[in-house]
C-alpha cells in the first residue's frame, strides 16, 4: 500500500541510536505471562512486530500502556483466554513461545499457525518434540496447535541443531517446571542470553554452561521485573554497511561491540573503518579499496546469518571476487535477483562453497553465492521478499544511480523502528508515497 523512493549517491552522515532489538523484545514480551505481577520493558523498539506481540497477549487478557515512546509496562493477572485468535494466523512465529506460559497459567493453550519471512523452512518440531518432553500432549487441530498439561516437568532435551526459537521456548516453559531441565546443543545468541537475564530477574534459576549446555532448575513462582533490552546488532550492522558504501561517517549509539566482534573483526578485513567509545560506535569510509573475502555465516558466536544480506552488497564494491556460503537457512538469497537487476554481479551455486558443516549439502538448494566487484550498480523498481533483504535493498538503492522504488515496505515497518526517518536524518534522499490508506488488518506484517 506504500513504497519507499530513493535516490542514490548521497553519503550518509551523522549520529542516530540503535533502536531495542526485535528477536530479543518479542520473547520478553511473552516471558511477562509467566508472572500475574507488573513487568517494565525499557528500549522497546516502535515496529510491527513488537506491536502484534503486544495485540497477541493483550487478547489473552495482558494490559499494557506506553509510559514513553519506547518504556512498556505489561501485566496479566489473570488469563481471560487460552487461545489465540486466528487473525493472527501466518503472521509471525511468536505464537509457538506461548504454549509454555499458557499451559503454566492454565493448563491448556491454542496456538495458530505460523508465519514469517520466506527465507525457507523453520519446522516446529524441535519446538513439539521439546514441549512433548516436558510432559504436554500437543495436537494439530484445524489450521492450531492444542496443548494440554496438568503441569511441566523437567527433563533433558538434546537438539539436533541450536535453534534459537526452540532453545527459547525450552527455557520459557521449563523455568517454572517441576525439577531441573537440561538442554544440550544450545543456542547462545545475545537475544537468546538477555532472555535468560530477564528471567532470573524474574527468580529463574538458570546456568549457560560449557558446551552450548543450559540448566534450567524450576521454580514455583516469578514475579515482575524492570528491564531495558538489549540493542540491535543487527541495525547497526546494516547502517554500518549503509555508511561505509556511501562515503559517509555515521555514529551509532547504543551499538555494543561485545555483541559485534565477529562482525567488526570481517568488516576491519574487508577495509571497513570503525572507532568503539563508551557511548558506542563510529562507523566510516576509510578512502581505500574494499577487500574481497570469503566469509560463511553460522549460529552464534559465528557471523550472523542476519549479517550476510547487507554484507553480500559491501562485497559488490570490493576489488575482486568474493565467496558467501550460507548453512543456516536454505532460501536465503531470494533476495539476489533483484539485486542483479540494479547490476550487482553474483551467481549462487547448490554447492557448499566452504569448509563449515552445513546442513544443506547434497539437498540441492543455493546456499552460496560468488560475487565480482566493483561494480556499478543503478535505479530500479524492486519488491521486498522478506524483512533482511528489505535493508538491503534499502542499501542499495542509497548508492544505484538514480531513483529506485522500494516496494514492499510491509516487511521493513515489521523489523526496524523509525527506519526513514533515520535514513532522512542521516541525509539520505528516501521518501516514502501512499498509494492507499491502511486498514489496521492490512498494516500488519504479512
Amino acid at each position: 500500500m506504500a513504497y519507499y523512493e530513493i535516490e542514490g549517491g548521497a553519503p550518509l552522515r551523522g549520529h542516530i541510536r540503535a533502536s531495542g532489538a526485535k528477536n530479543a523484545i518479542t520473547k520478553e514480551l511473552v516471558a511477562s505471562l509467566l508472572t500475574s505481577e507488573e513487568c517494565v520493558f525499557e528500549n522497546v523498539p516502535r515496529m510491527g512486530e513488537t506491536q502484534v506481540t503486544l495485540d497477541m497477549l493483550e487478547s489473552l487478557g495482558s494490559q499494557y500502556t506506553w509510559e514513553d515512546e519506547n518504556t512498556v509496562r505489561i501485566q496479566t493477572p489473570q488469563l481471560t483466554a487460552t487461545e489465540v485468535p486466528l487473525a493472527f494466523s501466518g503472521i509471525n512465529r511468536v505464537p509457538i513461545l506461548l504454549l509454555g506460559p499458557m499451559l503454566h497459567r492454565a493448563g491448556e493453550a491454542a496456538i495458530p499457525m505460523l508465519g514469517g519471512c520466506n527465507i525457507g523452512p523453520r519446522p516446529v518440531d524441535f519446538h513439539i518434540e521439546a514441549l512433548t518432553r516436558l510432559g504436554a500432549e500437543v495436537q494439530t487441530e484445524e489450521a492450531r496447535f492444542v496443548a494440554r498439561a496438568s503441569e511441566l516437568h523437567g527433563t533433558v532435551i538434546d537438539l539436533p541443531f541450536p535453534s534459537v526459537g526452540a532453545t527459547e521456548n525450552v527455557l520459557l516453559s521449563s523455568s517454572m517446571a517441576k525439577g531441573t531441565t537440561v538442554i544440550h546443543n544450545a543456542a547462545i545468541e545475545p537475544e537468546v542470553i538477555d532472555l535468560i537475564v530477564v528471567l532470573q530477574k524474574m527468580g529463574a534459576i538458570i546456568s549457560v554452561d560449557v558446551d552450548r549446555t543450559i540448566i534450567i532448575e524450576g521454580v514455583d513462582h516469578l514475579t515482575g521485573l524492570r528491564h531495558r533490552t538489549l540493542t540491535d546488532r543487527i541495525e547497526v550492522a546494516s547502517f554500518a554497511i549503509a555508511a561505509i558504501l556511501t562515503g559517509g561517517d555515521v555514529f551509532i549509539s547504543g551499538a555494543q561491540q561485545i555483541n559485534m566482534m565477529t562482525f567488526l573483526n570481517k568488516l576491519r578485513q574487508a577495509g571497513g573503518g570503525f572507532e568503539v567509545n563508551h557511548e558506542g560506535i563510529r562507523f566510516y569510509n576509510t578512502g581505500k579499496s574494499l577487500q574481497p573475502m570469503a566469509l560463511e555465516t553460522d549460529v552464534h558466536p559465528g557471523f550472523m546469518t542476519d549479517w550476510q544480506q547487507p554484507f553480500l552488497i559491501l562485497m559488490t564494491q570490493a576489488d575482486g571476487l568474493s565467496v558467501l556460503h550460507e548453512t543456516v537457512y536454505e532460501k536465503r538469497f531470494g533476495y539476489v535477483n533483484e539485486l542483479k537487476r540494479m547490476g550487482a554481479q553474483v551467481e549462487l551455486y547448490r554447492q557448499c562453497l566452504g569448509g563449515k558443516t552445513c546442513r544443506f549439502v547434497h539437498r540441492n538448494f543455493y546456499h552460496s553465492a560468488v560475487i565480482k566487484g566493483p561494480t556499478p550498480l543503478k535505479a530500479a523498481d524492486i519488491t521486498i521478499p522478506d524483512l533482511r533483504a528489505g535493508f538491503t535493498y534499502l542499501i542499495a538503492a542509497c548508492i544505484a544511480d538514480g531513483v529506485s522504488k522500494i516496494d514492499g515496505i510491509r516487511y521493513i515497518k515489521r523489523g526496524y523502528a523509525q527506519i526513514r526517518e533515520k535514513f532522512e536524518e542521516l541525509g539520505a534522499q528516501i521518501r516514502e508515497v501512499d498509494t492507499a490508506p491502511e486498514t489496521e488488518l492490512e498494516a500488519l506484517p504479512a
